[in-house]
């Protein structure tokens, strides 16, 4: 198949790129920075410019059946005033340029798989959230859905895939490889009581889902991207700790966090029960449902 893929220079798609080339695909990836791509940038082809800002790229996304976009400013910064615009303008304004680039006729269908994210379900403390699930009401899930909704301005043209995607467990980026100094030094540990839901996915699992998805016709509208099996942050402190046989025992307190992370810190201390219902109802097979092994996978026994 013919892709086009925005936000390519990123971990997780790289990760996509390297394994949608390995599958025999033609990718086109839209670069402002194509030595981010290294290697890779010899064995696809590179269209020059920003999802953020109309251009020439939207002519070269013409053709291509399947449309990747995973374009969005990190959110894991101090959320001043100027980085919340940031983070849902990147998100809102990339999906626009990319849905308005669509075609009104195709002589194949389009398949449009538009990045979002765990936090559209806000802070659920037990409950377990399907696809069907309303949103949140905190700044994460008014992002996701203004995202969300940009993207569904294809339906007419497209078959529209919302992608929410869960933290991201992989080598050489995400969030074990920022937690991963500490807890080798042996003062990582739990945030706050620890009881908050982590919704986890390997990287590996991730791309072969959106492999999946792109193959996978009638699937449509939103999927959550997580393992079936998620954690507590407890669990999860433990896990990494037994794997690198390092202690766990420091906690860091709720206040602590705040103070450090400001209103981001609800996000790793309130965490989301997400449950990939979509996935399993159609009969995707997890390579990593259980979180032992899928840090032993990365980051080896120790």
């Amino acid at each position: 198949m013919k892709i086009f893929i925005a936000g390519g220079t990123g971990f997780i798609g790289q990760a996509l790129i390297k394994k949608l080339l390995l599958t025999g695909h033609a990718v086109t990836a839209l670069a402002r920075n194509p030595d981010k791509l290294g290697d890779l940038s010899q064995q696809l082809r590179l269209v020059p410019g920003s999802p953020l800002i109309s251009g020439p790229w939207q002519q070269d996304l013409a053709g291509h059946e399947i449309i990747i976009n995973l374009t969005g400013a990190n959110i894991f910064t101090r959320w001043t005033p100027a980085a919340k615009k940031m983070i849902l303008h990147s998100r809102v304004a990339s999906t626009r340029n990319i849905v308005e680039a669509i075609p009104a006729k195709v002589p194949s269908p389009v398949t449009l798989i538009n990045a979002s994210a765990s936090g559209y379900y806000g802070f659920c403390q037990d409950e377990k959230k399907y696809e069907a699930d309303p949103p949140g009401a905190d700044f994460l899930a008014s992002v996701c859905q203004a995202w969300e909704n940009e993207a569904q301005r294809a339906r007419g043209t497209a078959r529209v895939v919302l992608i929410r995607t869960g933290i991201v467990l992989g080598k050489n980026g995400g969030a074990l490889a920022a937690m991963l100094p500490a807890f080798r030094l042996g003062i990582g540990g739990r945030l706050g009581h620890g009881q908050q839901w982590f919704p986890w996915i390997h990287l590996n699992d991730l791309t072969n889902a959106i492999i999946f998805l792109m193959e996978n016709k009638e699937i449509h509208g939103p999927v959550n991207l997580s393992a079936p099996r998620p954690v507590r942050n407890g669990d999860f402190t433990r896990c990494l700790g037994q794997t690198l046989h390092r202690p766990t025992f420091l906690t860091v307190p709720r206040f602590a966090v705040r103070l450090a992370l400001g209103e981001l810190s609800s996000v790793v201390l309130e965490g989301c029960r997400m449950m990939p219902g979509v996935l399993l109802e159609n009969g995707f097979t997890f390579r990593f449902t259980e979180v032992q092994p899928a840090i032993e996978d990365i980051v080896g026994k120790g």
